[in-house]
């Protein structure tokens, strides 16, 4: 099922024996546009200090409390590797983090979240390879090997701010025709699906959604996502109602629209696969 990311904003999360906080925001990764992290605000109980919550630990959200837990205690989550929500994530911050929780580097193996799968490494009381089954071990020791060779690596890391790139404006490749209202992700596989357009400057009262597949470039600097998409092709979109459910017979009408591929279709295995299964 899809889920808007405003609809997660503030969840508390609940740890194995306490609340830790409540989300703030997500970063994800700008190449595959998968969440990486939740950036989870502790309030008074770490000092307001910001921490990182990995969909790995988190289980099924209840809705009705609007609550995510996770599999992971108060005194794992106060003890992690500190981070700086105003610079960029490091990918040495990011192996330091996911080293801590005894999780693989996603960025060393194929489909979204690399190997091994991830429903094997979100197991309640997983303390790291040493507790998984010998050939997950196996998976995991060779992806913390080939990331060896990443350690020295500088720069960005493609994460970004959810928040911050709600509301950058959406240029076609023959004019601009809106901006970001929201983002929609799988709630299984925690890929970004949609990016909720309003085009109410231009076309009046009128929401599309839009898949990654289709953007061209995202320019950060003058906060600017480029479609390889036509004003008029947006504009004869079927237009997006938030009120409603998105089913798959609108999606299927979405892409028929553009004449693209779905991307339920011919994804990786893994690409599919639930943290929670």
């Amino acid at each position: 099922m899809l889920r808007s990311l405003k609809d997660l904003q503030d969840y508390r999360i609940g740890a194995t024996d306490g609340q830790v906080g409540h989300v703030s925001d997500f970063y994800f990764d700008d190449r595959l546009w998968v969440i990486r992290y939740l950036v989870v605000d502790s309030g008074d109980w770490l000092s307001g200090r910001k921490v990182l919550i990995s969909p790995l630990a988190v289980g099924r959200p209840d809705w009705l409390g609007r609550t995510l837990p996770v599999a992971i205690s108060m005194q794992q989550v106060k003890e992690s590797p500190p981070i700086d929500t105003e610079k960029p994530v490091s990918r040495q911050h990011e192996m330091n983090f996911l080293s801590y929780y005894g999780y693989p580097y996603y960025w060393a193996g194929p489909g979204l979240w690399g190997a091994p799968p991830l429903r094997d490494l979100a197991l309640p009381g997983s303390s790291g390879i040493e507790s998984m089954p010998p050939a997950i071990q196996s998976e995991a020791a060779r992806s913390l090997m080939a990331a060896e060779a990443l350690q020295q690596e500088e720069g960005d890391p493609h994460l970004r701010s959810c928040a911050a790139v709600t509301g950058y404006h959406i240029e076609a490749t023959d004019g601009d025709i809106g901006h970001v209202e929201s983002i929609l992700l799988d709630e299984d596989t925690w890929a970004i699906r949609y990016l909720v357009v309003d085009t109410s400057n231009w076309w009046r009262g009128h929401q599309v959604l839009i898949a990654p597949q289709w953007v061209r470039d995202v320019r950060w600097s003058d906060s600017t996502v480029k479609l390889g998409l036509s004003r008029e092709a947006v504009r004869k979109a079927p237009p997006y109602d938030s009120t409603a459910a998105l089913d798959r017979v609108h999606e299927i009408a979405i892409y028929e629209h553009y004449g693209r591929p779905v991307y339920w279709v011919g994804e990786p295995a893994d690409a599919t696969q639930s943290p929670r299964d």
